[in-house]
């Protein structure tokens, strides 16, 4: 009888200090999965309005929208970006009106100043094509990271916002925002007016 408790205890002991050795488990951060995106390639695309671009063949023109005689907007969906860029496009009803259309852009960036952790801006000016106007990155959890303007300065006015169809998580969305931002780029350097 003694011998059996003697082992009884000595077992209880050791499975204690095997016990004890474990760490405890410590629960793993949300991952994300790689997103593989194609080469970089593109098309002309010609909107039904005053306007053309470089286009990437990833993404579609989903619908165009005469809004009022001089205002139209244009849905062009990312694929596989999930989301979808909108231009809003505004034929100038005179000169005396652009600061404040310019300013009314700007208010657009500006809504999301409480969340962006930094906003970036870039000057277009390409006046052989006569386009001018600015792309604004808002990094941090935001709705929309890229917007910006175009315009010829005396009639044409063109604002791009890009919405995509997920909770802003700025460090999961790096990838793709980079993919994105090649993209628009391509479609700003290549921005021609038609008229």
């Amino acid at each position: 009888m003694k011998l059996s408790k003697l082992l009884l205890i000595a077992f209880g002991v050791l499975f204690t200090l095997f016990a004890c050795t474990e760490t405890p488990p410590v629960p793993k951060p949300s991952t994300y999965l790689k997103t593989e995106f194609p080469e970089h390639s593109y098309r002309q695309y010609m909107s039904p309005g005053a306007y053309q671009f470089d286009l990437a063949d990833l993404y579609q023109p989903k619908s165009f929208e005469l809004a009022k005689q001089n205002y139209s907007v244009q849905e062009i969906d990312l694929g596989p970006l999930n989301g979808s860029l909108f231009l809003y496009y505004l034929k100038i009803p005179s000169k005396d009106s652009l600061p404040e259309i310019i300013n009314f852009a700007n208010d657009k960036v500006d809504e999301h100043k409480i969340m962006a952790e930094k906003i970036d801006f870039e000057q277009i000016i390409a006046p052989k094509k006569r386009v001018y106007g600015t792309f604004f990155e808002l990094k941090g959890n935001v709705a929309t990271n890229f917007q910006f303007y175009l315009t010829d300065s005396t009639q044409h006015f063109i604002r791009g916002e890009v919405l995509l169809n997920c909770r802003p998580n700025y460090d999961s969305l790096r990838p793709t925002l980079q993919y994105l931002k090649t993209d628009l780029q391509q479609l700003i350097k290549n921005f021609r007016w038609r008229q």
